[in-house]
């Protein structure tokens, strides 16, 4: 099941010929990463760092650039994870300004202790939450 938001591409995400600054699609991923966590798998993802110490930095991140996005464009967000592991979890975004792909990504990230630096599996709680999400088969 994919989560999604639309986002603005604002002058920030963009280079001088104001076209999205390709980095910036990370951010916007992550973005929704984070819009996915408060909204989809009730969990205060501000809490989630600094009241559980816990993060989950992207380890692997693939991207492909299909179409140039442009300042003022409304551009679809969405993520679905793929895969859920014992501390891991891999998603497919998408980035769509109407029916037309503009980026595609596959990320993974290892939920940390920002702590001890060291992965640690995802809670029962959840994880219960993610696999409402997660892609059959």
């Amino acid at each position: 099941m994919w989560f999604a938001r639309d986002k603005l591409i604002r002058f920030n995400h963009c280079d001088p010929a104001a076209i999205i600054f390709y980095p910036q699609y990370f951010v916007l991923f992550h973005e929704l990463m984070e819009d996915w966590f408060n909204e989809g798998l009730d969990t205060n993802y501000g809490d989630y760092i600094s009241r559980a110490r816990l993060g989950v930095p992207a380890v692997r991140a693939d991207c492909e650039f299909l179409s140039q996005s442009r300042l003022g464009d409304v551009v679809r967000f969405q993520l679905e994870p793929v895969h859920l592991g014992k501390s891991s979890l891999a998603f497919e975004g998408e980035a769509r300004c109407g029916e037309e792909l503009r980026a595609r990504a596959r990320m993974t990230v290892v939920q940390m202790s920002l702590d001890t630096r060291r992965s640690v599996p995802f809670d029962d709680r959840l994880r219960a939450h993610i696999a409402r999400f997660l892609r059959a088969g």
